[in-house]
């Protein structure tokens, strides 16, 4: 029987809907079916005709008639599943092929339908089928006796089945935590139960518009989605899935790769929120979907998506652990390095001061030599006490910081006389290169923060340095900045530059971690807490601007920057009168 041929019919009935419900039994014939009825979206038999129904014993009007509030002696055995096709019908106004059994006064019919919608000539939604048929065969006395199961039978043995297989995906999903062993075994097991071409799993997150296929089963013949990116709004069927948490059947998606063949899309959800998509595309054999195909899919989903929940929840949880134990063995080496960096200073400033009082320094001059000393000393254990402070008040955020204008040719020179006795005692070039200007160039920020900052970059410069030099230089840059409800004119670029020996590229995303360092044994070897880098840049954030670390590699030097608004605009010398240099 042709679904084209049952539609066109329907289609002719539907022209009068007041006609098909009063139509004469005697009419039925001429439709070219056995069976014929029509029926309301609840089952509820509005006409019924069967040519059969004097030999199988079965009263057409009684049928009809003995309907008030009670269920119809002449129904399918599977009656949600029955009622289930009838509503697709009347939602996608689509005709369906189904087969099913149907009982009467214990008698057993197996029948194959056509259900097509019957469209009103006045009404924007149908509420009435049209049902066309066969007979396929009939149980009558013992059914053991016919060689075949009862319904009955049937339904046990599919529900025994369906209720197997669930258990099965079940305890794999729950043997590991590992997601991707999770999607896969997943689409594995769906794909060869439903006996399907493709079966695949998009994990699914709210804040993106698309998806990755991340699972597949898929026949050989097939070209393989793994790892594909799908674009919802390319793909109308997952948007509706996401939306109504419910499994779409699509006729012909629209994605190529799924050749138009007939689709179904389920949501996998945690406490109704979704969290991946499985569509399935189904074989061109297959004429539907039946009820048991579509309580096996949503099952496996609402199995998966707590899976998905739980799985991802470990997985958060251990990388909490991760970093919580990467934090406590940072915290204990910076403790250690610390301890030792405490330690040294006050050892000198101890051992000096001992030899004075023991009376071991022979002249006045010597006695003065100690003493320095130790007085350089206190200063640096003085410095290691303000980083730590200065980390604990960042963290604390009571960090105060004085804005207000900064000329940049006050701090260059600054840092000049501090830090250039240093360099040179190293053998080490030192150069301050400005940008060409006319007038000063004035920086908006804290200025003994700001000091401290070069003081921290250049100072590291020159400990990691042993030839070469170190050159300090600043740019303007011309692009207008919002900061604490001001508006200036653009930024003020600094860079430090050495010729050291640089940082290579998997360890310099430590540079800015607190209680961090980029080796233990190079902090044994050149000293300091490691909080240089941090203190600079969470200082130089809360200033507007933000720092940069550059480096090619170890032994080819390091290029360190930070920005700070700049207050107001200068006049900048042209090119031809001088070149910036950097």
């Amino acid at each position: 029987m042709s679904i084209t041929a049952n539609s066109q019919r329907s289609n002719i009935l539907s022209e009068n809907l007041e006609d098909i419900t009063s139509n004469t039994n005697g009419s039925w014939a001429n439709l070219g079916a056995e069976l014929v009825y029509t029926q309301d979206g609840t089952g509820r038999y509005l006409t019924f005709w069967w040519e059969h129904s004097e030999c199988l014993g079965l009263n057409p009007q009684q049928i009809v008639a003995d309907q008030n509030g009670k269920e119809c002696a002449f129904s399918p055995v599977d009656q949600a599943a029955y009622l289930y096709i009838l509503q697709q019908v009347l939602t996608t106004l689509m005709p369906q092929r189904y087969q099913c059994w149907f009982s009467y006064n214990q008698q057993l019919f197996e029948l194959e339908l056509v259900i097509s919608p019957i469209m009103p000539s006045l009404a924007s939604t149908p509420t009435t089928v049209l049902v066309m048929g066969r007979l396929l065969q009939t149980a009558l006395g013992k059914e053991e006796n016919l060689g075949f199961q009862t319904p009955v039978e049937q339904a046990a043995r599919h529900s025994q089945r369906h209720h197997n297989l669930i258990n099965q995906i079940t305890r794999n999903i729950r043997r590991t935590l590992d997601l991707d062993i999770i999607w896969q075994q997943t689409v594995d097991s769906l794909g060869e139960a439903l006996q399907v071409e493709r079966c695949i799993i998009c994990p699914y997150e709210s804040s993106s518009t698309k998806v990755q296929v991340i699972a597949e089963y898929c026949q050989p013949n097939l070209g393989s989605m793994l790892g594909l990116e799908i674009d919802m709004a390319s793909e109308p069927a997952f948007a509706q899935a996401l939306a109504t948490l419910q499994p779409i059947v699509v006729e012909k998606p629209q994605h190529p790769l799924f050749n138009q063949q007939r689709m179904l899309v389920v949501t996998t959800c945690y406490q109704d929120q979704p969290n991946g998509l499985i569509a399935v595309t189904l074989s061109k054999m297959c004429s539907q979907i039946t009820l048991e195909e579509l309580e096996l899919a949503k099952e496996v989903a609402d199995q998966l998506g707590t899976a998905i929940a739980h799985a991802t929840l470990y997985k958060e949880l251990e990388e909490a652990r991760q970093q919580a134990e990467q934090a406590t063995r940072r915290i204990r080496e910076f403790l250690a390095n610390v301890t030792h960096e405490l330690r040294t200073p006050l050892n000198g400033i101890i051992g000096f001061l001992k030899l004075i009082l023991e009376g071991m320094a022979d002249d006045p001059e010597e006695q003065r030599q100690f003493l320095e000393e130790a007085h350089k000393s206190s200063l640096y254990l003085l410095d290691i006490i303000n980083d730590m402070l200065d980390i604990a008040k960042i963290e604390a955020g009571k960090m105060e910081l004085e804005l207000r204008s900064v000329t940049l040719d006050e701090l260059f020179s600054d840092l000049e006389s501090f830090m250039a006795p240093q360099a040179e005692g190293r053998n080490l070039s030192f150069r301050i290169q400005k940008p060409p200007t006319s007038d000063e160039i004035i920086v908006y920020g804290d200025y003994q923060r700001l000091k401290q900052v070069m003081l921290n970059l250049v100072g590291n410069a020159i400990k990691f340095t042993h030839e070469g030099g170190i050159t300090i230089s600043a740019d303007v840059v011309r692009k207008k900045v919002t900061f604490q409800d001001q508006q200036f004119p653009g930024m003020v670029r600094v860079r430090v530059a050495d010729t050291g020996i640089g940082v290579s590229l998997d360890k310099q995303d430590k540079l800015f971690q607190l209680f961090s360092q980029v080796d233990s044994s190079r902090t044994r070897q050149y000293g300091g807490t490691g909080l240089g880098l941090a203190i600079s840049q969470k200082l130089v954030e809360a200033m507007g601007g933000e720092v940069n670390f550059y480096s090619l590699g170890e032994g080819l030097g390091s290029t360190v920057t930070f920005t700070v608004p700049l207050y107001q605009q200068p006049v900048m010398v042209s090119s031809s009168d001088s070149a910036p240099q950097d």
